[in-house]
């Protein structure tokens, strides 16, 4: 398929309101693909790789604007980019500005080569991206791109511009392009729904239903190394609990970092040497396993069966007692200093849930069989959930009194006989936590300080999801933040400025913040139509995308339960 063909359809998607025209348009992308099929089902969500591939194109925008600014002539600057950027808001409407196809150099393509490009080209191009490392890798990124860029026409390059820095923003969620699979091959929704569970690859799904149909959907299972979206709980009460089930399976809820372990076994291999058949995950899917090796000497010595376990990583003082969930977020995703920060902090295991075991999918037994599974496949129990189910309200509230005194969060509780459903919050799974409520909210702005923090980011713009993926603002956090952690911050989030008035600036959303707040009051000061009172920074949520976040959805339930 060739990539004008596909920018052509994307630019009709984005042109059309209607969700159900969204949908045919891109059934007709989808049938008309060929074999770039899986490609095009990722493109069209901004995606070069499956949502459960930890792997990134690594670009930076500064970067992205450095090759714009290459193909679009020697009297453009990444500086001049970033100021179209500035006023446009958009980076394809200001690649899509210029009039590229006349730069030389090494990888301009510059040697008479004509042809269009194709989207497996494009895909082959961008993928080279992730690979490319070491001394030096930062110019060749550069030069890949500065190439790809100079064959594109505008249009090419509008979209070319959003999959790179993945902001595609073309209307397409993951439940259009569901929609749009079972429609251009004729396939039921649910079977492509489940299909997407086990699987967390568009891409291949779309080839299945195509290829295979209803029976091939039907036979894609779990794959141990392949991680599937975590399911969530929402806010709730004992009372809600026993008045939607027969009786609650409660079960302490861990001020940790959510986690997915997958063990595979080789039959002729000693324990000691299946460490590397052990991967860990975070509940954004990201390879966490290097930075927690002891977790993964856990696994090898006490699993011995393939398996696919759900759990939480605590931190743990020299007694044994849990410490604040921050003190984990100093192990997680840590690539230099393990060892040494192992020393410092201790971690350990909760598992709750088994996905797989031992060549049986679990995903649809209910959870107390699940549970089941789950202590036999874990040789220690203390790693294992205690799992307390009653009907009895006062049986619980002591289940929960002994789970705060043990340092604990509080308690969870489940519906016994719920199925296990990746990426779904739904109300078979509540979090009840006794303190101040919290949410997830993603970075979109910031002010720099003043006095002797005024070059430091010190108050910070918050924003949550709503159903068309839009950010929308419902307030600002300056409170809770200490000058270390502000230095941090600053140097975390400066990278990501796309545009500066002032000393108020706009930030691409990347981080989470975990903020506590007083209440939620409606407010036209920000775009969400709310605000909180007295909202105090309490962490980095390092285990969370902006896709993770908290919703605009979840924050009007709150506001009405209030």
């Amino acid at each position: 398929m060739e990539f004008a063909a596909f920018t052509d359809r994307a630019a009709s998607i984005e042109a059309e309101a209607a969700d159900l025209e969204i949908v045919a348009l891109l059934a007709e992308m989808f049938q008309m693909a060929g074999p770039d099929l899986p490609v095009v089902a990722r493109f069209v969500q901004g995606r070069v790789f499956p949502a459960w591939q930890s792997a990134t194109l690594d670009v930076g925008p500064r970067l992205c604007y450095d090759a714009i600014s290459r193909a679009a002539g020697p009297n453009v600057t990444a500086d001049d980019v970033e100021r179209k950027l500035a006023e446009t808001g958009e980076i394809g409407t200001v690649a899509a500005s210029y009039e590229f196809g006349g730069q030389q150099g090494l990888a301009a393509f510059g040697s008479g080569e004509t042809t269009e490009l194709t989207v497996a080209e494009v895909d082959e191009t961008l993928r080279s991206l992730a690979a490319a490392a070491g001394s030096g890798s930062q110019d060749r990124k550069v030069d890949t791109l500065f190439g790809l860029f100079n064959r594109c026409s505008p249009e090419e390059a509008r979209y070319l511009a959003r999959i790179v820095l993945s902001e595609m923003r073309i209307g397409v969620g993951e439940g259009a392009v569901r929609d749009a699979i079972a429609e251009a091959f004729e396939v039921p929704t649910e079977n492509v729904e489940r299909a997407l569970q086990v699987s967390n690859d568009y891409g291949r799904v779309a080839g299945i239903a195509r290829d295979e149909g209803v029976g091939g959907l039907d036979a894609t299972g779990l794959e141990v190394g392949r991680p599937v979206q975590a399911m969530l709980a929402q806010a709730g009460t004992v009372t809600d609990a026993l008045d939607e089930w027969d009786d609650a399976a409660v079960e302490t809820k861990y001020d940790g970092a959510r986690v997915q372990i997958h063990r595979k076994v080789d039959g002729d291999a000693e324990p000691a040497s299946q460490s590397t058949d052990i991967s860990v995950y975070s509940r954004n899917m990201e390879d966490v396993t290097d930075a927690l090796p002891e977790i993964v000497d856990f696994v090898a010595e006490s699993v011995d069966v393939p398996a696919i376990l759900d759990g939480e990583v605590v931190a743990v003082d020299d007694a044994g007692d849990p410490l604040p969930f921050q003190e984990v977020l100093r192990r997680f995703r840590r690539k230099h200093d393990v060892a040494r920060m192992r020393e410092e902090v201790t971690l350990r295991l909760h598992a709750f849930d088994c996905l797989h075991a031992d060549g049986d999918d679990l995903l649809e037994e209910p959870l107390a069989t699940r549970h089941d599974r789950l202590s036999a496949v874990v040789d220690d129990e203390a790693a294992v959930s205690t799992l307390l189910r009653s009907a009895d309200p006062d049986e619980i509230a002591v289940f929960e009194a002994d789970a705060l005194e043990a340092g604990h969060e509080g308690i969870m509780l489940k519906d016994p006989d719920s199925t296990y459903s990746p990426g779904n919050r739904g109300k078979h799974w509540l979090k009840r936590k006794p303190d101040v409520e919290t949410l997830d909210l993603v970075v979109t702005g910031a002010e720099w300080g003043e006095g002797r923090r005024a070059q430091f980011l010190g108050t910070f713009l918050l924003s949550a999801r709503d159903e068309n993926g839009t950010f929308e603002t419902l307030g600002k956090v300056a409170t809770g933040i200490t000058d270390e952690e502000l230095a941090t911050l600053t140097e975390r989030l400066e990278p990501e400025i796309v545009a500066q008035e002032g000393r108020e600036v706009e930030i691409r959303p990347s981080t989470v913040f975990e903020v506590g707040y007083e209440e939620i009051q409606r407010s036209p000061t920000y775009s969400s139509g709310y605000a909180l009172r007295f909202p105090r920074f309490l962490s980095v949520r390092e285990d969370k995308a902006p896709e993770s976040a908290d919703t605009l959805s979840r924050v009007e339930r709150l506001a009405e339960r209030q």
